[in-house]
């Protein structure tokens, strides 16, 4: 049985999360579908790339992961089909890919759509299913579609590094208000060598431990972690940290004359 991951910028309460189902249902009727989000910020790359990734590295191997985020930046020509790291991957032509891999893939193979088709998302998902059948049914993923093509690359959003700081930004807010900022454990201490830390925000909000969970403070106090993804977490206890701080996503617009922040800088002493 087939196993087929969903994460789209459709948002939940479309008609169109339910067609794309119905349309992969259709195409294959064993295909096991797990959605992973349906609510990815239009054009919010770093957010897509981080929900993707947490998320793919958990499925078996040989899982397959539709990504219909932004189709629609240029007039799609082609969608990509990657094999990395024994997952398959299929996503438009837009730079996403190489964000969420956060490396070159193995195999990338250009799907080309019909010139005289209308390419719209159930079009773009009905490819995607074809393509799916194809490799379940036993054809080489070389004879799918096009080898060596070209196609768009983006780098992923780093944190920046001094010799005594890193900051970071903040790439997701999830729906209890923590707030995740674009820097892993691994990132922190190869960073900080040891040494002692403070993590400020808001210029003058500071925590200088890292927590193994919410209940390491007291309920309604700060704290720092590293969530299940590896990321870095600013949290509050029972508490809404980004709406108490005023801390936004990266590229999240923001309303005139509003006070927010998007950064969060670690000095090692």
């Amino acid at each position: 049985m087939p196993l087929l991951t969903l994460t789209s910028d459709i948002g939940s309460p479309d008609y169109l999360v339910g067609a794309v189902k119905a349309q992969l249902l259709q195409l294959n009727p064993e295909f096991q579908i797990v959605d992973i989000s349906h609510n990815i910020p239009p054009f919010n790359y770093p957010q897509a790339a981080y929900v993707c990734q947490s998320a793919i590295k958990n499925f078996p191997d040989y899982s397959y992961h539709l990504i219909l985020v932004n189709l629609f930046e240029k007039k799609p020509e082609q969608l990509l089909l990657a094999f990395h790291k024994n997952q398959y991957l299929i996503c438009a032509d837009n730079g996403l890919l190489t964000m969420i891999l956060e490396d070159t893939p193995e195999i990338v193979i250009g799907i080309p759509l019909e010139k005289t088709a209308i390419k719209n998302t159930i079009y773009l998902t009905s490819v995607m299913g074809r393509v799916v059948n194809q490799l379940v049914n036993g054809e080489s993923i070389q004879s799918i579609g096009l080898s060596d093509v070209k196609y768009l690359e983006k780098r992923h959003l780093r944190p920046i590094l001094e010799n005594n700081s890193m900051e970071g930004q903040i790439i997701f807010i999830d729906s209890f208000e923590n707030v995740i900022v674009n820097i892993t454990r691994d990132q922190f201490e190869e960073q900080r060598k040891g040494r002692s830390f403070r993590i400020v925000f808001k210029r003058d909000e500071i925590i200088d431990r890292i927590s193994e969970s919410y209940a390491d403070v007291l309920e309604g106090e700060k704290l720092a972690l590293f969530n299940s993804a590896g990321y870095l977490e600013i949290a509050i206890n029972k508490g809404n940290a980004a709406g108490l701080f005023g801390l936004k996503g990266f590229s999240e617009k923001l309303r005139q004359g509003q006070l927010s922040y998007q950064t969060v800088k670690v000095y090692f002493e």
